[in-house]
Order: C-alpha cells, then structure tokens, then sequence
C-alpha cells in the first residue's frame, strides 16, 4: 500500500506532506535540507519550546487578542504534547538552519494541526489555527529559542542536582566508614605522607558540594527570560502586558522560579549565560572525571596494583581472561565527562559567533548543553548506585603500603633534619627497609621517641610529629 500524501503549499512553492504528519511544509523542507545526523531536539527542548507556545496562547487569551475558541485549542494541543504524545513529529535535525527557525516552525505546525484537529478540521489546512498567526502569536525564533533553552535546563537542574546530592552523600558516607583506615598518600604518583581512606572519600564528596553549588548559581542567570522581545529584543508586535503574562503562565505551566529580564536586547545577543551554566557542567565534569580515575587507580589489581579498594564487580571484565573483574562504572563516567568537556566547547565557540543583535548557533547550543545534563545526571545516579555504595576497603593492601611508604621520612625532618632525614629516605628504598625499621636500627631516635614520632594516626592531622622539636629546631 502506497503512502499517502497532501499537498502544502508555502512561499517557495509546494510540496507533498506525507498525510499522517502533524507536521507541514516548513518542517518537511527543514527535513530535506538537513539530512545530517540523524539526531533530534531533546525532549526537555520540545517540551520547553511547547510550554512557551502554551503560555502565549493564554497570555493572548488573557489580553483579548487571541480567540478564546482558538486559544483554548492551542492549550489543549500542547497539553497533549506536554503529556508524552506526539512527539514523534519533532523530526528536525540538530544540526539545522541559524537560530532555530525550522524548530519553533516545526513546534507550531504541529500544535496548529493538532489544534484544528481537535475543532473538527483536517491536517495540512491550517484553519482556523494558523501556525504561523497564531501559534507563533507575537513570537519570534529569535526569542522563543533562547527562552527555551533557558527554560529546559532548568527543568532538568532538579534532576541533575539531585543525582550529585546522592552522589555526594554516597562519598561522604564512605568517608566515614573509611576513617580508620590508614594508607599512603601519594604525590605525583610517588610516596607522600600517610592519609586516611575516608579523608579521601569526604574530600571527593566535598569536591561533589562545591560544583553543585557552582551549578546553582550559575543557573539563577537563565532564570531571566527575554520573551517578549520579538525579532531584535525590541518588543515589536508585541504588547506591553506580554513580557509579566508569560513569565506568570510559564511559572504556573512549569512550577520554575523565573523573572522577567530587564532588558531583552541584552538577553538576546548574548548566550553568555547558557555559556557559563555550560561551562559549569564541564567543571563538574573535570572534577568527576579525576575522581573516577582516582577510583580506577586505587582499585588497580588485584595483584599487580595499589589493591586498596575494591569496586562492586558488574559485569565480566574480558571475553578472553577468564576472571577479570574492570572498574566499568568508573570508566563510562570518563567517557561522559570527556564528553561533556567536548559539548562545553561546542557550546562556547557557539556562544562566541554570535552577530550584532541574534546568536545563530542556537541549535547545537541547546543540543549539547541539554545533552551534558542528561549524560551527566545517568553517569552520576550509575556512579553512585553501582559503584560508591558497594566500595569495600582492601586495610590489609592499604597498611602494606603506608608501612613501605619512603616519605615516612618526612615525620623525622622536624627531628634531625631534612637533608638526613632524606638520606634515611634513600636508604630504605635502596636496602628495601621499612623506615621504622632503620630508625630503629640506627638508633636516629631514643627508642622511647620512635612509636610517637612514626605514629602514623597522628599524622593524618595537623601537628608536627612527635609533638616537640628536635635537633632541626636547635641547628
């Protein structure tokens, strides 16, 4: 059976529109233009940019200038949108025409078919709801668009803090359980003094706090939004109650805290925020990518590694080493982040090519940074759930370790010097003898000093080894 298909005509022509689209012409040429990669809006996007058409046909309502009759079939349109259905119709590309123009078209085709629909009228006649004249009512692309992006990243911040609350919490918990449990420190991968495992763990989680924080703040900046500025910024076609309705309706529609912006030419030229907001997703990014490896690192082994902790095991580890256990849950989340801090680029070069009063690169602005939140939030509830909450301490490597450990030296600087206290250093790597050992046998302190100087509780904390000066202090 053939498909069928209906006619549709716009200012460059027509063209067949296959018949069961909601979708119309606009779309279908964005459609044949922009074969690219197969990607589509995300759906916070869709379901921003749907939100913002809701509120305008309210706020339309509300002024008198929209059919009440149209209206209330617009908001019922979207309601449907708003509630999973249609979705399948938001066909464009990511990578599409400048700003956004065959996105917000799309949105309104679909919202104007579906609304005639719903009055008793067919696909494709656009009557009496016209995408164009009244879906897009007093709207622009230009700023409808960065209104959506605004909007869709703070409907996904919930989420997203939420997953690295956990996370956090997950970290900080191990941090306690862990405190007992001495190890080695290392700097540049080498001998460092001792420090204790749950020392490392509150630190990651404290690491967790500060970029949700960062996050936060930098999202308050797109809590203001520039509806209502039309082509330029300026307002025109637009009526001066619009800007206050729409954040009014968009607040009820969405449950967001949001503001009307105090200067729309400002909030459309620049993607600025979105830029910073971006920019502190690839520093969460950074931090959760150190604290994977840091993982990966510890839990190097079983045998011929730091064996310090042990990861909850997920999956086989190879197809050919019968076994093999891999941090796998550590490893995808280096892989989110390196491409988060890859989307974060794409976004601030973006940003950047932006000209005079419109940025163009909307589109793969909005894709990349709703696409980090999304990969970011997933990585983090995994990270958590999978990996951090299962994590057991190997004491046993962990003492092993601490005991060899050459920069237990340093604890006898204070004592008898640097210089021989390096030398002592020296020694016990060369001869393979742990340090206490050798202070022991050389007798370098009165053996009533040696347990309360090489106590390596004590050295986790702030103090000076052995409580007293020696030597170095007089010299």
């Amino acid at each position: 059976m053939s498909e069928k298909f209906r006619d549709e005509k716009d200012p460059l022509g027509t063209l067949k529109v296959p018949a069961y689209a909601l979708y119309g012409v606009q779309t279908l040429r964005a459609v044949q233009n922009f074969p690219i990669s197969g990607l589509r809006a995300l759906p916070a996007f869709v379901i921003a940019t749907v939100r913002i058409k809701k509120a305008a046909a309210l706020t339309h309502m509300e002024t008198g200038r929209l059919d009440a009759k149209l209206g209330r079939a617009i908001v019922s349109a979207a309601d449907e949108v708003l509630g999973g259905q249609h979705h399948e119709h938001f066909v464009v590309d990511v990578y599409q025409a400048g700003a956004g123009t065959s996105h917000n078209m799309n949105t309104n085709e679909i919202l104007a078919n579906r609304a005639n629909e719903l009055l008793g009228g067919s696909r494709g006649e656009y009557a009496p709801v016209h995408p164009n004249d009244h879906v897009n009512m007093a709207q622009s692309t230009n700023d409808v668009i960065p209104t959506a992006i605004r909007l869709a990243c703070l409907a996904e911040l919930d989420g997203l803090v939420d997953a690295y609350s956990s996370l956090r919490d997950e970290l900080l918990a191990k941090g306690e359980e862990f405190d007992d449990v001495l190890k080695s420190g290392r700097t540049h991968l080498q001998d460092a003094m001792p420090i204790r495992l749950g020392q490392e763990f509150k630190a990651y989680g404290g690491t967790i706090q500060r970029c949700i924080r960062r996050i936060q703040e930098s999202a308050d900046y797109l809590r203001d939004l520039g509806i209502g500025g039309s082509a330029v910024g300026t307002g025109v076609t637009v009526e001066p109650e619009y800007p206050d309705l729409m954040r009014k309706h968009l607040t009820a529609i969405s449950g967001l805290t949001l503001r009307t912006g105090e200067d729309r030419i400002q909030l459309m030229q620049s993607m600025g925020d979105i830029a910073a907001f971006s920019a502190s997703l690839r520093g969460l990014a950074l931090d959760l990518s150190k604290i994977a490896s840091d993982l990966r690192l510890m839990a190097s082994g079983p045998r011929t590694g730091f064996d310090e902790i042990r990861l909850p095991a997920v999956q086989p580890g190879s197809s050919i080493m019968p076994g093999k256990v891999n941090p796998s849950i550590p490893e995808m989340v280096n892989q989110v982040c390196f491409q988060v801090i890859g989307n974060d680029t794409c976004v601030a070069i973006s940003a950047e090519h932006g000209q005079l009063e419109l940025n163009v690169m909307m589109p793969v602005i909005a894709y990349n940074v709703l696409l980090s939140m999304q990969i970011l939030r997933n990585a983090g509830v995994s990270l958590a759930e999978r990996t951090i909450e299962g994590i057991e301490a190997n004491r046993e490597q962990c003492q092993y370790w601490l005991e060899r450990s050459a920069a237990l030296a340093t604890a006898l600087a204070p004592q008898i010097g640097y210089a021989r206290a390096a030398e002592i250093s020296k020694q016990s790597v060369k001869e393979n003898t742990l340090i206490r050992e050798l202070v022991r046998r050389e007798q370098i302190l009165p053996d009533d000093q040696i347990d309360e100087v090489l106590d390596m509780r004590k050295m986790t904390e702030i103090g000076v080894p052995g409580g007293k000066f020696g030597a170095a202090a007089a010299g």
